[in-house]
């Protein structure tokens, strides 16, 4: 009688779980401060205030879109990367990182002028508003420059460690974009 041998199935490398773990603490960051958010709507009886403006609504969501196509780029260039074809790793990541810049460059634009509009010192509202749109650009900053890295390091070549990075920047965007998504609807939802 013979036995069967079972395949071998390879653990994720440690990387990645560092990515899952950052991704984590970073979910309950957002968790926090749309909880936050959430508890003051039901709070307060003018959400927000009744003499400040509302939020743009046609920007954001069309910049988000575009943001969060970056997810199809970043998973063809993981998954090309993971089976050695560096040359479509290297161009998914490559569009993936210009949209992501274009995105970055424009919001912080805007950012600086939502500062201005909503003074986070004026109301609660605009506090916790400033601050969950600051905290998501950051996250898309620091989304943009790992992207920035990867297409420098795989210009050149394709090691197993830049693979694993690659990958779990994949990882990494697509997180982001979800809490993107997220803060984009509790943007919008001034207008309900």
């Amino acid at each position: 009688m013979t036995t069967a041998t079972l395949p071998i199935r390879a653990a994720r490398p440690k990387g990645w779980w560092g990515m899952v773990v950052f991704i984590a603490t970073e979910a309950t960051l957002f968790g926090t401060i749309v909880g936050t958010y959430i508890y003051l709507r039901f709070h307060n009886a003018h959400w927000p205030p009744p003499n400040v403006p509302k939020p743009p609504v046609l920007t954001p969501t069309l910049l988000t879109a575009a943001l969060v196509l970056t997810s199809i780029p970043m998973h063809i260039a993981s998954r090309a990367a993971g089976h050695g074809r560096r040359e479509t790793a290297w161009r998914a990541t490559l569009l993936a990182f210009v949209v992501q810049l274009v995105y970055i460059v424009w919001q912080l634009h805007d950012y600086v002028h939502t500062i201005h509009v909503y003074d986070p010192q004026q109301s609660a509202w605009a506090s916790v508003f400033v601050t969950m749109l600051g905290a998501d650009h950051l996250h898309v900053l620091a989304g943009v420059l790992l992207s920035a890295w990867f297409v420098i390091r795989i210009f050149s070549r394709l090691t197993r460690y830049r693979i694993v990075g690659l990958q779990s920047t994949a990882f990494y965007w697509h997180a982001v974009n979800v809490i993107t998504l997220v803060v984009l609807a509790v943007q919008l939802s001034t207008h309900l």
